[in-house]
């Protein structure tokens, strides 16, 4: 098969299916992932597709900013594989008698059925609903960040009287994500969830940033946690290659999640 005819089905394949995965690719046309990850650059380069760390996908319309959240159906859903791996994967950083925050985002609610069971530590929490999740495990201690409650995102309390409760802690890991996450480090829709997230990040001895493919490469209204305050990103393969190097050059740790 010529190396055009080939591309054209790859092409073919990702409009099918949203994405390709290079493992998958190689096996399919007998070649070696080097030689199909080639293929998957020429294609970048000619705009045809967004080199993943795992494969490609097309490439998608720029995304507006987000000003309102998604409705609690679709934000504390049962959440896809890849979220769940990164939720996973976030829990296990939990160690004995750490003090962590979680805020109330839905890939933080994921996080909630991997907690250790089997070790006491606390949790300092902002969101009413993840607050009603943990507040009856023996082993875990819960505070919730009081302030004024919002229409929208919960109960999730980012006003100044949530900062000021939250700047009397001290914490040994803080697990953060936002509407967008690039070179530049978290940014959000809104000034004050930003201000919340920024408290948080001034009081935690280590930053994780949870960061699902389809949030890497984007810019919010609001930047909240540049790059260098960043310990560790936590994603998944589906994430934009290009964008995880220039991560990667700030000397951020980058971790990804596996889905088996």
């Amino acid at each position: 098969m010529l190396a055009e005819e080939r591309r054209k089905r790859i092409l073919e394949l990702i409009e099918r299916d949203g994405k390709v995965i290079a493992k998958d690719l190689a096996r399919k046309f007998e070649m070696s992932l080097d030689s199909i990850r080639r293929d998957l650059t020429i294609m970048e380069e000619q705009g045809l597709l967004q080199k993943t760390y795992g494969g490609a996908i097309l490439h998608g319309p720029t995304p507006k900013v987000r000003t309102m959240p998604q409705k609690e159906s679709l934000r504390y859903g049962v959440g896809a594989p890849h979220e769940n791996a990164i939720s996973k994967l976030a829990a296990s950083f939990i160690k004995k008698n750490d003090t962590v925050f979680l805020g109330g985002a839905g890939i933080h609610y994921g996080m909630i059925k991997y907690l250790p069971k089997d070790i006491p530590y606390t949790i300092v929490t902002n969101s009413l609903k993840i607050a009603e999740h943990i507040r009856t495990q023996e082993n875990i201690s819960s505070y919730l960040i009081g302030g004024k409650l919002r229409e929208v995102s919960s109960g999730s309390m980012i006003d100044c009287l949530a900062m000021e409760m939250m700047r009397k802690f001290s914490l040994d890991i803080c697990f953060l994500t936002g509407g967008g996450i690039n070179a530049k480090g978290i940014s959000t829709s809104t000034p004050e969830a930003a201000a919340f997230a920024q408290t948080v990040s001034s009081v935690a001895q280590k930053v994780v940033c949870l960061a699902p493919h389809e949030k890497i490469g984007l810019e919010m209204f609001m930047q909240s946690i540049p790059m260098e305050d960043i310990d560790i990103l936590i994603t998944d393969l589906g994430a934009p290659e290009k964008t995880i190097q220039e991560m990667k050059e700030k000397r951020l740790k980058v971790i990804f999640a596996d889905l088996h």
